[in-house]
């Protein structure tokens, strides 16, 4: 915030620097300054190793270049800050990565749970402790945890969650207000909010579902992908299908 207030113009975005830019977006800035001049999508000469970090500090004046329709800050309203020279960069300090992939969402997540382990750690409190729980795990006081349960390492399980008897959960996340049924056995995925995984159903190898999905009693998800509302009747095994 010191920074931005120092520049005085419309915007501050954060950037960090990776190994790999062209795999990215790569900020191209006045380092001394901070002054962004232009932005270059997944270069393949080299024109820098700085990306935008996601975060970002705008005046209400931003407000005045986006139009009443479908619009992307990242690509119709930063080149244009930036060509009025209304845009700057920061770097980030400390740790830094991309989790819009399931996997790695998922590796984000296990590298937030092992850091909780530090007793020094503010959120230390936060993690689950008990019978059938493997560490580490972060239940919410909201969700319901039936008898006979494994869960973890390395589990998430958000409010108003319900989980049956006999339920095994490993490296995966529960969002708010699903239900995994009895005797389920679920690993390395993700299960969206107000989903429904039936008895004894298995899924693993980075499945996802999206919001309020309904999977069948004794069904095998195998690295699916199943978006909004659909209903899966029958078993999934080839890696990496898109149910839409």
């Amino acid at each position: 915030m010191a920074f931005h207030k120092s520049h005085g113009k419309e915007g501050t975005i954060l950037v960090t620097q990776v190994s790999e830019p062209s795999k990215y977006g790569v900020v191209v800035y006045d380092e001394t300054s901070g002054q962004i001049h232009r932005f270059v999508e997944k270069p393949q000469a080299f024109v820098g190793n700085k990306i935008n970090a996601g975060m970002y500090i705008f005046k209400k004046d931003i407000l005045k270049r986006i139009p009443l329709q479908p619009t992307s800050i990242e690509t119709d309203v930063f080149p244009l800050m930036a060509e009025c020279g209304q845009l700057y960069a920061m770097e980030l300090s400390g740790f830094w990565m991309d989790i819009g992939q399931p996997k790695d969402y998922l590796s984000g997540m296990c590298k937030y749970l092992t850091s909780l382990q530090n007793e020094n750690h503010p959120e230390h409190k936060s993690l689950s402790s008990g019978k059938g729980i493997i560490d580490p795990v972060i239940i919410d006081p909201t969700a319901k945890i039936g008898q006979g349960c494994v869960l973890g390492p390395f589990v998430t399980i958000g409010a108003r969650v319900t989980i049956e008897d006999g339920v095994r959960l490993a490296r995966t996340t529960v969002f708010e207000g699903a239900t995994v049924q009895k005797n389920s056995w679920v690993d390395s995925s993700i299960i969206g909010w107000e989903s429904r995984l039936g008895k004894w159903v298995r899924m693993e190898h980075v499945s996802v579902l999206g919001r309020d999905v309904r999977i069948a009693d004794e069904i095998y998800i195998n690295g699916a992908i199943i978006l909004d509302h659909k209903v899966v009747k029958e078993t999934v095994l080839i890696p990496g299908t898109v149910i839409m």
